[in-house]
């Protein structure tokens, strides 16, 4: 065999993506792009706000701007600004030395994952969750073990307790939530926190819990409650990838909640990973961001188009939870095969990810990060598909 063993169900579950892409672009190619109605990709379209050009035109016209190495866990002066904002988010001081910059969500998630997990432990994940997060178990050699969601997709406390054994290691989740768009109460993270406590005293082992954060800023009823405030073994991971629009720049970070125990040494842990897996994020970026701190896309442009899909699909009959952030929709298949429903939608040149690849069977995501036309357009082709389903 030419790869390795291990890799090969990694390259066939990555095919799964890699034909979306290419059906997209035939699609497209045979039919024209106004034609066709892709909700498949999470890849925000919302311009970066103005304030992200000025900055980068101020940058590269600074004569002392440098192109070296960073520092492994990032420039010191960026590291500063991030765990000032940190801080006032989350209501404590947090150092900077807690403070790692990496490249987006994804290599924070990594760096975190093999920093404080062993090779053979276990990651709780509540489902349905982000497709990525098989992939970066199996880089730190763990296991991803899924637990339920309420029927909201909000926290099942008590599912939470019955999963956890002397195998687990970190607490995995996602609010808002990628594909759902649901983000946790406060009361469900303090309740967490409590039983992840208990647990790490039952079984006399630290329990990390990890918070992927890309989607933060991008909540419609409020501030999403702080992780840092619910537990003190927690981990934020984060990127600007959807709060600037910066998905293909790569820049991201994590925190260590300064209340851990031994919170210099995971962050200098997961420096070490970082410094293996890149040497350092990309250095133009680092400083850029550091200067928009606080800066955000315009969020009310994504609330008026998840306004208008739920609207639209709702009047047609299709079911489905109002998302609370982040800018996908979850409705219910309306037969159980999400597989073949997906299939029908792609007859009405829509395209849809089926609900089993986020380890919800019955279900389809549906990303509204496209313009308003997409939206509009596409009502005709689904309720042709629903008609066709019944």
């Amino acid at each position: 065999m030419p790869i390795a063993k291990r890799m090969t169900d990694m390259v066939a579950a990555m095919e799964m993506v890699t034909k979306m892409f290419e059906e997209g672009d035939r699609l497209r190619s045979q039919y024209g792009t106004e034609n066709v109605f892709d909700f498949s990709l999470g890849n925000p379209d919302v311009p970066p706000p103005p304030e992200f050009k000025k900055v980068l035109r101020e940058l590269v016209a600074d004569d002392a701007l440098g192109h070296g190495y960073t520092p492994n866990a990032g420039h010191a002066q960026v590291r500063q600004a991030v765990a000032e904002h940190l801080g006032a988010e989350h209501g404590l001081s947090v150092p900077p030395e807690l403070v790692v910059m990496t490249v987006g969500a994804a290599g924070a998630l990594n760096d975190v994952l093999n920093a404080v997990v062993n090779p053979g432990e276990e990651i709780l994940v509540p489902s349905p969750y982000f497709i990525g997060y098989q992939h970066y178990a199996f880089l730190a050699g763990a296991t991803v073990k899924t637990i339920p969601t309420d029927e909201r997709f909000h926290l099942d406390i008590a599912a939470a307790e019955a999963a956890i054994n002397a195998k687990t290691r970190v607490m995995l989740i996602n609010s808002p939530n990628n594909p759902t768009g649901a983000v946790y109460t406060a009361e469900e993270l303090a309740a967490l926190g409590e039983v992840l406590e208990q647990a790490g005293a039952r079984f006399g082992r630290r329990i990390y819990l990890v918070s992927d954060e890309p989607y933060r800023k991008i909540a419609y009823q409020g501030e999403v409650p702080s992780v840092f405030q619910a537990y003190a073994h927690s981990i934020v991971v984060s990127s600007y990838s959807k709060e600037l629009s910066l998905a293909g720049e790569r820049i991201g970070y994590l925190a260590v909640n300064p209340a851990a125990e031994d919170a210099r040494l995971v962050a200098d842990a997961a420096a070490v990973v970082n410094t293996m897996l890149c040497v350092n994020a990309p250095s133009l970026l680092q400083l850029a961001v550091a200067r928009l701190q606080g800066v955000t896309v315009d969020v009310t442009i994504y609330k008026r188009r998840r306004d208008l899909l739920c609207r639209g699909l709702a009047e047609i009959g299709y079911r489905f939870h109002e998302p609370e952030g982040a800018f996908y929709l979850f409705p219910q298949s309306p037969i159980a095969d999400d597989v073949e429903f997906v299939r029908l939608l792609k007859e009405q040149l829509i395209l849809a990810v089926p609900g089993r690849g986020f380890g919800a069977p019955g279900y389809f995501r549906l990303s509204y990060a496209v313009p308003d036309a997409t939206i509009t357009g596409s009502m005709k082709g689904f309720r042709r598909a629903l008609q066709q389903a019944s």
